[in-house]
């Protein structure tokens, strides 16, 4: 999903340089979200992987 994110602010910038500022802008936008989306799931998975970790620590003693 961060390859995404990338790919979509490059071709914003490009299209930003090349004069299509509004279609630009939407892509800037899409990659905001998408990162966002991405930290969202790291942070979510990050959690969840902590307490399971636990648990499984736990049952192996």
């Amino acid at each position: 999903m961060l390859k995404l994110a990338l790919l979509f602010l490059v071709a914003g910038l490009v299209l930003g340089l090349l004069g299509f500022g509004g279609i630009g802008g939407a892509f800037v936008g899409i990659a905001k979200i998408l990162f966002f989306i991405a930290l969202a799931l790291f942070v979510l998975f990050l959690v969840l992987a902590l307490f399971t970790g636990k648990k499984v620590k736990d049952a192996i003693d």
